[in-house]
C-alpha cells in the first residue's frame, strides 16, 4: 500500500515546476491506455492540451521538440481528471492537534499545502478552498491559503472561497467589510453559511450584493432543510452570473418526498448547482451528521449535482479521505448511481461547478487527466490504488501500489516462472513495481 503522506513528484518525472513559461510543458505520449468505451489508445499531449488520440502504437512523441516523454499506461484506465469543489484546507489535517486549532499563518499554509498535495495525488487537479474570514481568524487564514495556492501553481489549481460568519445586524457591518477586503485580496468566490446567521435571508442578500460588485460566483453552506427558505434563496440567486452553488444540502433528504421534489424544481429553474458530500459533512455547518443530498432526485429534476470530499481529517471528520474517487464510490455503492454517473459528479460536473472547461479524452481538450489501474470504471472505483495524474499536459503526481501475498511454502513452478508471481512463494502479485 502507498504511503499516505503526499510526496512531491520526483524531479526525474516532472520536467519543470512551471509549465506556463515560454517553452511550455514538454510533449508527453501516454501509451496503451484504456478508455471507458473499451478502446486501447495512445494519447499525445502538448501545450497543455490533448493533441491527438490514436489506436495503440500509432502515435509518436512530436519529433520537432526536445524532451518528449513516453509513459506506459498498459493496464490503466484513462479518465478526465476529477476536481475537488468543496475543501477546507485551513482546518485540514488538524484532527490530531493538541489544544485549540492554530490559525497562525505558517500553520494554515502548511496544512493547506499538504492537503492540496494529498488531494492532487488522488487525482484532483483543481480545488475550491473554503476559508473562514471572521472575528476569530481575521484575514490571516485566507492570506495563508492564497500563498499556498501560489506556491502550488503548475501542480494544481487552487481557488478560494471567503466564508464570513455574520453579515446582518450590528455585527454584520464588520463582516461585510471583511468580506469585501477578502475579495480585494484575491478570494475568487463569495461564500458563507446563512444558516448560522440570525437573518439567513439578509445574509444571502449581502452575499449576492458583494458577488455582484465583484462579478464572481457564490458558494454557500446550507442544510436546505427549510423548503421556503430554499425557494427564496433560489429566487434571489436565479439571475446571478457566473452562478450559485449550494452544499451539502443534506436536509433535502430529510424532507417529505413531495416537498423535496418541489425544492429540487426550484433549484433547477434557478440554475443552482448542488455539491453533495457523500463521505459526511464538514465544519462549515458546525454539524456532524447532515446526511447526503438526494442525488438521484436532484439529477432527475435537472439540477447539476457535483460531489466533494468535505472534511479532510479535521475535527468534523477525523478520518476524512479527501479523495474524489471515494466520493464517487460512495455515490455508486450507497446512493444508486451508475459508476459512470458517479464519476461524472466528481469530474465533469465538479469542473463545471468551478467554472472550468470540460475535459474529454479527445483532441483539443485540456490535458487534465487521471490514469487509474483497471480495465473498467467499476473496478477503478473499487480499488483505485495506483494513479498517475496529469495537469496542464505534464505528469504531476504518481502513486504506485503493489500487493503481494506471502506465507506459502508452495514453490514457483517450472524453470521460467510467470513474472507476475512472487519467485519465492509462487503466490500472485497484483501490480508490478516500476509499471505504475
Amino acid at each position: 500500500m502507498p504511503d499516505n503522506r503526499p510526496q512531491p513528484p520526483p524531479s526525474s518525472s516532472v520536467p519543470s515546476p512551471d509549465p506556463s513559461g515560454p517553452a511550455g510543458p514538454a510533449p508527453l505520449l501516454l501509451c496503451g491506455a484504456r478508455l471507458t468505451d473499451g478502446r486501447t489508445v495512445d494519447v499525445r499531449l502538448g501545450g497543455g492540451r490533448i493533441e491527438a488520440v490514436g489506436t495503440a502504437g500509432s502515435l509518436t512523441v512530436d519529433g520537432t521538440r526536445t524532451g518528449g516523454t513516453r509513459v506506459d499506461l498498459a493496464g490503466h484506465l484513462l479518465l478526465p481528471a476529477p476536481a475537488e469543489p468543496h475543501a477546507h484546507p485551513d482546518t485540514a489535517l488538524s484532527a490530531a492537534s493538541d489544544g485549540p486549532l492554530s490559525y497562525a499563518p505558517h500553520d494554515v499554509r502548511s496544512r493547506a499545502t499538504e492537503a492540496a498535495l494529498l488531494q492532487l495525488g488522488h487525482g484532483a487537479t483543481a480545488l475550491r478552498a473554503h476559508v473562514r474570514v471572521d472575528d476569530v481568524t481575521g484575514l490571516g487564514a485566507l492570506t495563508a491559503v492564497l500563498q499556498a495556492g501560489r506556491s502550488l501553481r503548475g501542480l494544481t489549481e487552487l481557488t478560494t472561497v471567503a466564508m464570513p460568519r455574520v453579515l446582518t445586524g450590528v455585527a454584520g457591518a464588520d463582516g461585510i467589510a471583511m468580506l469585501r477586503d477578502a475579495m480585494n485580496m484575491g478570494a475568487s468566490v463569495v461564500g458563507g453559511c446563512p444558516d448560522a446567521d440570525p437573518d439567513p435571508t439578509g445574509y444571502v442578500e449581502a452575499v449576492l450584493e458583494v458577488a455582484a460588485e465583484h462579478g464572481c460566483p457564490v458558494d454557500l453552506h446550507t442544510d436546505t432543510a427549510d423548503p421556503a427558505r430554499v425557494a427564496r434563496l433560489a429566487a434571489m440567486a436565479g439571475g446571478l452570473r457566473p452562478g450559485v452553488t449550494l452544499s451539502p444540502c443534506g436536509g433535502l433528504g430529510r424532507l417529505p418526498a413531495e416537498a423535496a421534489a418541489r425544492t429540487a424544481d426550484h433549484l433547477a429553474a434557478a440554475g443552482v448547482t448542488v455539491v453533495c458530500l457523500p463521505q459526511g459533512g464538514c465544519g462549515g455547518l458546525d454539524r456532524r451528521d447532515t446526511g447526503t443530498a438526494p442525488v438521484r432526485l436532484l439529477r432527475a429534476a435537472g439540477v447539476r449535482v457535483a460531489a466533494g470530499s468535505g472534511a479532510l481529517r479535521d475535527a468534523s471528520n477525523p478520518v476524512g479521505r479527501g479523495d474524489p474517487l471515494d466520493a464517487a464510490y460512495l455515490l455508486a455503492s450507497h446512493h444508486g448511481l451508475s459508476p459512470e454517473d458517479a464519476y461524472e459528479t466528481v469530474s465533469t460536473s465538479a469542473r463545471a461547478a468551478l467554472g472550468l472547461p470540460e475535459v474529454r479524452v479527445e483532441a483539443g481538450f485540456p490535458a487534465e487527466l487521471l490514469a487509474v489501474r483497471g480495465d473498467r470504471l467499476p473496478a477503478a472505483l473499487s480499488l483505485a490504488y495506483s494513479r498517475i495524474v496529469v495537469h496542464r499536459g505534464r505528469m504531476v503526481a504518481r502513486t504506485s501500489a503493489v500487493r503481494e501475498y506471502c506465507g506459502s511454502s508452495t514453490p514457483a513452478a517450472g524453470p521460467d516462472p510467470d513474472p507476475t508471481t512472487e519467485p519465492a512463494t509462487g503466490l500472485p502479485r497484483q501490480g508490478r513495481a516500476g509499471t505504475v
